[in-house]
């Protein structure tokens, strides 16, 4: 049995000492890192990389796991987790399922929104499965009453594409929807079969792609795991299938996105994870070549991470404003079935249970006030995640898991948050990219790629990385466009 708790009060000293090595000079000079406060200063100066910081000195409000739903700005429904594929590594493959709902339950469902939801309607509603499309029947009703009831509203959809044809797209098209396609390009015969090999679901696909991307509207999601961890040969596989089968002239609406490591949610994902030092290190290194030889820039989670671990510099993001990386704890997001019933996230049901065996079923709609995630550990609750030097990006992995799940995730979110990390410091500081991380956490932790004390004692198989193996081409600014302005001492 998991401990879900909440500390009533969680004071954070998190102060580490950078030890970062120019590529292009060979010197090494220290930076100290504040996660409590999110600033960075030259160790030899106590001045700080980036000028124009503000500090926010009051203790803001902690960002813990609320009670009430209110203010709604984001309403995932939940149809079923029925789905025709199995991916190998899916959050929802081993839920139990609730009873199916159904198109004769939407218009009491619509009609009820009137006593709970009191937004002035554009609120962003996301459709999920399972895969959304099996549950076509319910969902297309559904997402017309909601259009015409909420016309400011916008639409989302998370799926795997297989059973796209031309009705649907003329549907979700004429109804403003986003689209996220779930395929991991090159590895996808490792997630589940490849609707692009199927030519009826080919034809969908490409179909909706042609419509919707060059309105930024539409992006293949793709994951990262132990058996495909480049993210350059993905995005090299989408190009060439772009060029090759779609067009070469919309190569420049390609957008990935997910892109983050996988949470490990089961026997699949554990299969897919990060499973030893030796692993962690190969990862390190490949992911952050290729990132600084600006690879994968049709990622949108690269862009993502460092534009929001800037944010937190510039801004002087105190710890405590942290919330949880998926957004289910805050008020202003919920999941709903067509009952009413509000879960924990859209990857469970009404009738799963979390790993400490508590009901996934949080509450119901006409009682929002009284809705509390009692199912999950917020961040800051966690044994290492509040004196962990990335958890301005890493945000806390899934509220739900433990045990052996967990300490997947979290190795697995350590090696992924860690490269945007020095990545990112690399820009701030003019070139200073972080090797090594002091301070009080996990001792396995701070060497970030065995470059300066080598093999741990105790992880098998270890080597010691030369830095040559990490440095590729001459350093650029990696991001695109961005509405962060940086400003360096």
């Amino acid at each position: 049995m998991g401990v879900y708790l909440q500390r009533k009060d969680t004071k954070v000293m998190a102060i580490f000492t950078l030890t970062c090595h120019n590529f292009e000079t060979q010197d090494r000079k220290e930076i100290i890192y504040d996660s409590s406060v999110s600033t960075l200063k030259w160790k030899d100066t106590g001045l700080p990389v980036l000028t124009d910081c503000k500090t926010q000195e009051d203790v803001v409000e902690p960002a813990k796991m609320e009670t009430g739903k209110r203010d709604l700005e984001k309403i995932k429904i939940q149809l079923g987790l029925s789905c025709n594929y199995s991916c190998s590594y899916c959050s929802q493959r081993f839920v139990p399922r609730a009873k199916a709902t159904n198109h004769k339950q939407v218009d009491d469902f619509v009609s009820n929104m009137d006593n709970w939801y009191k937004g002035d309607g554009s609120v962003r509603f996301e459709f999920w499965g399972g895969e959304p499309l099996v549950y076509w029947k319910t969902m297309k009703p559904l997402a017309t009453a909601l259009k015409k009831k909420y016309p400011n509203c916008t639409m989302h959809m998370v799926t795997n594409g297989s059973l796209l044809d031309k009705e649907k797209n003329d549907f979700l098209i004429e109804h403003d929807f986003y689209i996220g396609l779930s395929h991991d390009g090159i590895a996808q015969h490792y997630r589940s079969p490849d609707p692009l090999h199927d030519p009826k679901s080919k034809i969908g696909i490409i179909d909706l792609f042609k419509r919707l991307a060059p309105l930024n509207k539409m992006s293949f999601n793709s994951m990262v795991h132990g058996k495909s961890t480049s993210r350059a040969a993905i995005q090299k596989w989408f190009e060439d299938y772009v060029t090759q089968e779609i067009g070469e002239e919309y190569l420049q609406y390609l957008m990935i996105g997910e892109g983050g490591f996988i949470d490990a949610y089961d026997d699949g994902g554990l299969d897919t994870s990060l499973t030893d030092g030796e692993k962690d290190i190969k990862y390190r290194v490949e992911a952050v070549a290729e990132i600084r030889a600006e690879k994968p820039s049709k990622f949108a989670w690269i862009d993502d991470k460092s534009r929001g671990f800037i944010k937190s510099i510039i801004e002087g993001t105190r710890i405590e404003s942290l919330h949880q990386k998926c957004g289910m704890s805050q008020k202003e997001n919920m999941a709903v079935d067509l009952n009413g019933n509000v879960m924990t996230c859209q990857n469970v049901s009404t009738v799963s249970n979390n790993p400490a065996g508590i009901s996934h079923h949080i509450g119901h709609v006409n009682d929002l006030d009284n809705v509390k995630i009692k199912t999950g550990t917020h961040w800051s609750d966690r044994k290492d995640c509040a004196s962990c030097p990335v958890i301005h990006l890493c945000k806390g992995s899934c509220l739900f898991l433990t045990g052996e799940l967990w300490e997947a995730s979290c190795n697995n979110a350590y090696s992924d948050n860690v490269i945007m990390f020095c990545s990112t410091i690399e820009i701030l500081s003019n070139g200073y990219f972080p090797i090594h991380i002091e301070g009080d956490f996990r001792e396995d932790r701070k060497d970030i790629f065995w470059a300066v004390n080598g093999k741990p004692k105790n992880t098998r198989k270890a080597r010691k990385v030369s830095m040559d193996n990490i440095k590729p081409q001459p350093i650029t600014i990696i991001r695109r466009k961005s509405d962060v302005q940086v400003k360096n001492v």
